[in-house]
């Protein structure tokens, strides 16, 4: 009894600070905008989603956050795949931006970084649809420039960017991919288990599946074209 005591007033606590916090943007946790591909299984991944100070749905992912249990803080998009009963539900948490030349993840990073939120993790943007999967995937690197330490999440990983020259933390062992949007760029990297020695690569294929030797590894380029960047959550184990 003593325990569920502890715990109760331990959620009750929380409880009352997310709400001070939410719709803000403030707190310790990044902002998550959640958009409308797989919802994440993996309680890591989930963990993001109970912890953020601010949930950013990007239209019909509002009815996975509220079928898991958690409300959105704001709704963005075309609002087009929103219930109706979620939209008189939410009905002040709605933001419907009506351009076509962009999606709703777009729209969703758009309206963070207008009211200032950059710490920011993105989770549900792969996937369903592997067209939409790499879309969203490609328009990370656009979105680091505003917010360099943006991620994209999933059960599988992470999707950071690396905009510049630079030491990057790791698990020994830790899968570790690596892709180039400019295939003439040259890479040289250090603390990686398969080294890349001024390596260009033409295709995404040529330096995926490398590993970290340590707790940090290297990579060396010269910045004309960030580099995107996979931490495998599953330790390749020797």
């Amino acid at each position: 009894m003593r325990t569920s005591l502890r715990e109760g007033k331990k959620k009750a606590s929380a409880t009352k600070r997310r709400n001070q916090e939410t719709r803000s943007g403030k707190g310790a946790s990044p902002v998550v905008i959640l958009a409308d591909g797989e919802f994440p299984q993996s309680e890591s991944a989930q963990r993001f989603i109970v912890d953020a100070p601010t949930l950013v749905c990007c239209d019909g992912a509002a009815e996975k956050a509220v079928a898991f249990g958690r409300e959105p803080d704001w709704i963005v998009g075309d609002l087009d795949s929103v219930p109706e009963a979620l939209k008189a539900r939410f009905r002040d948490r709605l933001v419907r931006v009506a351009e076509q030349e962009t999606n709703d993840l777009d729209k969703a990073f758009r309206f963070c970084v207008e009211r200032g939120w950059t710490e920011l993790a993105i989770l549900g943007a792969t996937g369903l649809r592997a067209d939409h999967a790499l879309g969203n995937i490609s328009r990370l690197a656009d979105f680091a420039r505003v917010a360099p330490s943006i991620r994209l999440i999933d059960d599988f990983g992470v999707f950071r960017v690396a905009l510049k020259s630079g030491t990057f933390a790791s698990r020994p062992g830790e899968q570790i991919s690596i892709f180039s949007f400019d295939p003439t760029q040259a890479i040289t990297s250090q603390g990686l288990k398969y080294p890349l020695n001024r390596l260009k690569l033409p295709r995404w294929s040529t330096a995926t599946l490398n590993e970290a030797l340590g707790e940090s590894f290297s990579l060396e380029f010269d910045a004309v074209s960030p580099l995107l960047l996979f931490f495998a959550n599953e330790l390749k184990k020797s």
